[in-house]
């Protein structure tokens, strides 16, 4: 991904909040006639050895996630050896009446991390079991609402057999956040005031975002 210098986060831990707040990632392999792409919740794996501190280096890191076996992309995932992992985070369109200035050009403002690394597949029943409890711990205490998953146990050893699953090993990472960084503060203060009395939730998330960045590094984008 192209990422111009002013648009590169600030502080590292942008780019795992923004991996924590939105878990649904793009997951791309290559193919024998064309690319696969499957849409796909994943976790950082907790590593023993680590600091587990807002700010770390992504590299190096282990993530986790599963599929279902019946999903034509598994075939070519077990001959990948190599994945790219997009997240997604706040995006919106920001028109020139915004600004209320001319002349003026739309843009997009948004924010992504595109994660490489190298590719496991994990087929071990033990191991995927591991994997789903796991999922489901990281994504109720990050997204959900703290559901308490033992009455569903036996239910998710009936799904078992369906799924396989998955580790990548971070090799790179590239952030991009474009938050109207190359705006004046007086135009940067506009959009921030657009997007906050608009309907979208996101369009809220992502002022907040655009307010940490004219303000300085932050380890937490958080609104």
């Amino acid at each position: 991904m192209y990422v111009p210098e002013q648009y590169r986060p600030q502080d590292p831990s942008w780019a795992l909040e923004l991996i924590r707040s939105n878990p649904l990632a793009l997951l791309v392999t290559n193919g024998p006639q064309h690319p696969w792409a499957t849409h796909v919740p994943v976790l950082l794996a907790e590593e023993p050895d680590s600091a587990q501190v807002p700010g770390e280096d992504l590299v190096g890191r282990r993530i986790l996630g599963h599929m279902n076996l019946l999903n034509p992309h598994w075939e070519a995932l077990s001959e990948a050896g190599h994945a790219l992992l997009v997240f997604q985070g706040p995006d919106s369109y920001v028109s020139p009446t915004v600004y209320e200035r001319v002349p003026a050009a739309p843009t997009w403002d948004f924010t992504s991390v595109h994660v490489h690394g190298a590719l496991r597949v994990i087929e071990d029943p033990d191991v995927l079991r591991k994997i789903a409890r796991a999922t489901v711990r990281a994504f109720e205490r990050e997204v959900g609402t703290g559901w308490d998953m033992t009455g569903s146990l036996d239910y998710f050893e009936r799904l078992l057999p369906g799924i396989r699953g998955f580790e990548i090993e971070v090799q790179s990472v590239d952030s991009m956040f474009k938050l109207s960084q190359e705006q004046p503060p007086e135009t940067v203060a506009k959009v921030v005031h657009n997007f906050r009395r608009s309907d979208g939730n996101r369009r809220h998330e992502l002022a907040a975002m655009i307010e940490r960045a004219a303000s300085g590094p932050s380890g937490d984008l958080a609104p």
